[in-house]
Parts: C-alpha cells; sequence; structure tokens
C-alpha cells in the first residue's frame, strides 16, 4: 500500500460516522488533493514523515483582515513634499543702554526718575486706544506717528523714549520706524551704523521687512531704519506699496504698537502724506521756542485726521537731567 493509500485509510478510520440524512463523500483520488475543511492540523507520524519523499513548497504568509493596501507609486510619481517657507533672519543689533540713560533716553534700568514717570503717564492713553475696537475703514490704532512743527523740538527723542516705555509693559512689544527719510536720526541717536529700511522695502518688492527690521539687546523693542534717501519719498509713501506695507507692519503681531519718528510738518510734504496712514498722532512742542502760529498751522494741516495730541516739552537743560520734561494734552 502506498504512503498516500495508508493516510487516506488513517483519515477515514479517524472520522465519525455520516449522519443518516449526509450524503456519502467521495474517497479522495490517488495523485489529486481535495479541498475539505480541517478543524485542526493533521499530524503524521515521525515514521512516516521520515519516509515521505520531500517536497519544495512555497511557504505562505498568514494574512490578517486589514485595510486595503494602497496602490504603488513610483518614486518620479510621488508627490513632492509642500516646499516650506523661507525663513528669513532678522539682524540683531546691541544697543548700549548706559549711554542711552546718559543722553537721557528712557531704559529699564534707569530708575523711577520724572522721565520716565512722564513717559509713563504719557504712553498710557496712546495704549488704550492702540488696543480699542475700531470702526471699518478706520486706520489702526496702534500706528502713532511722532512729529513736530519745525526741526529740532524734540521729536526723535520724543519717538525713542515713548517706544521705550511702551518696550517696558508687560504684553505689549514695540517697532521704532524711521520715516524721516529726508534726515533720518533715530540709528545715529542710539550709536548705530546707518541701514537698509523703509524706503529699500518701497523701491523693492522682493524684499521682505525681517530682512531689514533690527532686533535689540531689548527684546520688546524693535526698530525699521529709514533706508536709503530717495527724491521720490513723497510718492513712495502715498504709494500703494505703503498702503499695504503699513497694513502689514499693523495687523503681523497683534500685541505690536508702532512709532513712526516722522519728519516736522511744516517743512516737508512727507509728513502729512505719513499721518494719512497713522490712527493717532502726537505732535511735540518746545516750550518757550515754538510759536503759536508754528503750532496753529500744524494742527490745520491735521485738520480732520483724528487723534490727534501734543507732548509740550519744556526742557531747559541738557537732556538727562530731571528738568528734561514733557506734559500730555
Amino acid at each position: 500500500m502506498s504512503i498516500i493509500e495508508r493516510a487516506a485509510s488513517r483519515l477515514e478510520n479517524k472520522q465519525p460516522a455520516a449522519a443518516p440524512d449526509a450524503p456519502a463523500q467521495q474517497a479522495p483520488l490517488e495523485g489529486k488533493t481535495v479541498a475539505q475543511p480541517v478543524d485542526q492540523p493533521a499530524v503524521q507520524p515521525a515514521a512516516e514523515l521520515a519516509a515521505a519523499p520531500a517536497v519544495a513548497e512555497t511557504p505562505v504568509t498568514p494574512v490578517t483582515a486589514q485595510e486595503p493596501a494602497a496602490p504603488a507609486v513610483a518614486p518620479e510619481a510621488a508627490a513632492a513634499p509642500a516646499e516650506k517657507p523661507v525663513r528669513r533672519n532678522t539682524k540683531r543689533v546691541e544697543l548700549d543702554l548706559k549711554r542711552m540713560q546718559e543722553i537721557g533716553l528712557v531704559t529699564a534700568a534707569g530708575g523711577r526718575t520724572m522721565l520716565v514717570e512722564d513717559f509713563r503717564i504719557i504712553k498710557r492713553p496712546l495704549i488704550k486706544r492702540a488696543l480699542a475696537q475700531r470702526d471699518p475703514g478706520e486706520n489702526p490704532g496702534n500706528l502713532i506717528m511722532v512729529t513736530s512743527s519745525l526741526p529740532g523740538e524734540g521729536k526723535t527723542f520724543c519717538s525713542i523714549n515713548l517706544a521705550m516705555s511702551i518696550a517696558m509693559e508687560l504684553d505689549h512689544t514695540v517697532l521704532l520706524v524711521d520715516a524721516d527719510v529726508a534726515r533720518p536720526s533715530v540709528l545715529r541717536t542710539l550709536g548705530l551704523p546707518a541701514q537698509r529700511g523703509l524706503m529699500d522695502l518701497l523701491l523693492d518688492d522682493k524684499l521682505d521687512m525681517q530682512e531689514v527690521m533690527l532686533r535689540t539687546n531689548v527684546d520688546t523693542f524693535t526698530i525699521l531704519p529709514a533706508g536709503t534717501n530717495s527724491s521720490r519719498a513723497t510718492e513712495l509713501l502715498a504709494s500703494q506699496t505703503m498702503t499695504n506695507l503699513v497694513h502689514e507692519i499693523a495687523n503681523r503681531y497683534p500685541d505690536r504698537i508702532v512709532i513712526f519718528d516722522s519728519p516736522p510738518l511744516l517743512l516737508t510734504s512727507e509728513a502729512h502724506v505719513l499721518a494719512g496712514h497713522m490712527g493717532q498722532i502726537v505732535v511735540v512742542v518746545e516750550a518757550e521756542r515754538t510759536t503759536q502760529h508754528a503750532v496753529k498751522e500744524s494742527l490745520r494741516q491735521l485738520e480732520g485726521l483724528p487723534n490727534v495730541n501734543l507732548i509740550y516739552n519744556k526742557t531747559r537743560e541738557f537732556p538727562g537731567t530731571e528738568t528734561y520734561d514733557y506734559h500730555y494734552g
């Protein structure tokens, strides 16, 4: 008897008797395999397995139920990963805080001087309006222009001091923009070299604001310099590019207050153009120097613009002494 016949006979003897109604099961044919359900794997005795000829079989990998596999995609057909935006690094500069304090500028380490207290009073209503809800079409209140009637009245000192005082706030950051493009003085006052800035952004639409902004060692205080001088400064400040830039500056960071150091009102046309973008305007008036006529003419040029304020600068001695005083009106 062959091995196949003996295996078939063994299986036949082990199976239970068929039920009366069940059809007779056909015996397997020699040389053929008949598929049938198996409750558990059949185990042959070791002697019979040794006698059976070796049969090369393809190993079968068990398959578990799972989601259908995604179709294979050729490497060249695979979707390229989304391109990440280029991260542009903002340049960092070091402010000499000791020197700033010596020339009459507000610093966090300057103590409780009259100068520091004056600017705490000055900034409070400006911050309040900067955060107020605005009507549709109204200029953002966080855009604040600091100007004067004539040069030399202290507008740049007021711009820097106001910005530094706001930078001391716990919940706000400040950007100081040198918008006096004909006679920029913010960087010079701070002891820093000239850099690209506002005018370069208006002249080159490929330039990103992050590339020309200057971060400082005061974490909440950033500077945008005036940049390259241009004979078309008035037209550039009145352009749609400037409108878009101002919108970006106002809205990029909701906690940011932006101070613009503007040209004097009575000497240039840039100041009037810039004022049209602002939500608040501060006019610096120097005691015993600015004439009443100059103040009236400056206010006439700003007629119709919202939130125009005056800082009365009563300095009589070299900046840095405690008589370097301001009043808000």
